[in-house]
């Protein structure tokens, strides 16, 4: 049982502890209240019962979360990092220098509230696990033994979009294949971007990062071994994860239409295929964005993004009947779970398509 007394105008409590049969009692003092002293002394004897470590300093949320980033997420790939950076930050705009033991519950919904207004669940959901996987080990390092995370309910003013609508149909993305081949134009190569993609599913990074020496135009394939930072220019940098280094086999015609770009390209600094003499080095997203949008727009195709070509090129592939681990491959996914969880409506449509061929096998 700890001991409650009162120091001055503020009270104080001391658990019982002993550390390899030396006794360290756990001493902290400057409550304001008798009560808060005694909550604050179970909490620390609950993590004694449970072999927990105790620490009894104060520190702040953003101060923890900020070197817990530091230590677990700086070795990861840069887009995931930038992430977890930016999840820190709405968490230092909402709480600011509060400690970490002072959040309730109750607390964080309000922020999970306040951070949903004008987005989707999903975005919300993501942030969310950036916080939880941190007050985890929070909690395994003795700073807090509540789990402030738990049960957070992800409410949002905006709705996400479906993942059917985020691909293109395989008759959407014929038209926008051939549309592509006609719009070619000498003096951009947005186009020629945006229809590797198309035939790829490479992320943007990787497709930005593509060097003259990617291509084997013998064997029609595609070596992706690194990415571009195409956010600041900063260079080369590391794929994603192991699984994304990987050589794919290209479109025929997709390839010989790359050839003049490819010796073009030997001229530029670092033989980037689609090198801008810019801050970035390389055509933006938002530009390949917008080429995108219009071209869609003009035929009548309702408009994605350069990500969405991504899932166009999986969804396709699938539907078409490709091996669920060939397009997991094919995509540099870290596993194949990733793949069933992003594709799992299109392969509902396929079972649905299989049952109705079986039904119809021995038909007369």
């Amino acid at each position: 049982m700890a001991s409650i007394i009162k120091r001055g105008k503020k009270w104080q409590y001391t658990v019982n502890n002993y550390e390899d049969g030396v006794r360290k009692p756990i001493v902290k003092g400057g409550f304001d209240t008798k009560r808060a002293a005694q909550l604050a002394a179970s909490e620390v004897e609950l993590q004694l019962r449970k072999g927990q470590q105790v620490i009894t300093r104060d520190i702040p949320f953003t101060t923890y979360f900020d070197e817990w980033i530091e230590l677990y997420k700086s070795g990861r790939h840069k887009n995931t990092y930038d992430r977890y950076r930016n999840s820190l930050e709405r968490v230092r705009e909402h709480f600011k220098d509060i400690s970490i033991r002072k959040i309730s519950r109750a607390d964080y919904q309000r922020f999970l509230n306040d951070y949903g207004v004008g987005k989707s669940k999903e975005t919300v959901r993501k942030l969310n696990s950036h916080i939880r996987s941190c007050i985890r080990d929070a909690i395994e390092d003795g700073y807090i033994s509540i789990d402030f995370t738990r049960k957070a309910e992800f409410n949002a003013s905006k709705t996400a979009k479906k993942s059917e609508e985020k691909h293109l149909s395989y008759e959407e993305s014929l038209k926008l294949y051939q549309a592509l081949f006609k719009n070619i134009q000498s003096n951009t190569t947005t186009y020629q971007l945006i229809l590797l993609a198309l035939v790829s599913g490479a992320r943007f990074g990787e497709l930005v990062g593509l060097t003259t020496d990617s291509f084997d135009l013998k064997t029609n394939t595609l070596r992706i071994t690194r990415s571009w930072d195409y956010k600041t220019g900063a260079g080369f940098g590391a794929l994603k994860n192991n699984q994304s280094e990987r050589t794919i086999s290209i479109d025929k015609q997709v390839m010989l239409l790359c050839r003049p770009l490819i010796e073009s390209s030997k001229k530029n600094p670092y033989g980037l295929l689609f090198y801008r003499p810019t801050s970035t080095k390389v055509l933006t997203n938002n530009g390949a964005n917008k080429v995108l949008k219009s071209l869609l727009n003009k035929l009548g195709i309702d408009e994605i993004t350069m990500h969405g070509l991504r899932h166009t090129h999986a969804s396709v592939l699938l539907y078409k009947g490709a091996n669920i681990h060939s397009v997991s491959k094919r995509l540099g996914h870290a596993d194949i779970q990733t793949t069933l969880d992003h594709y799992a409506h299109v392969l509902k449509e396929m079972e649905e398509r299989d049952e109705e061929i079986a039904v119809k096998i021995y038909a007369v």
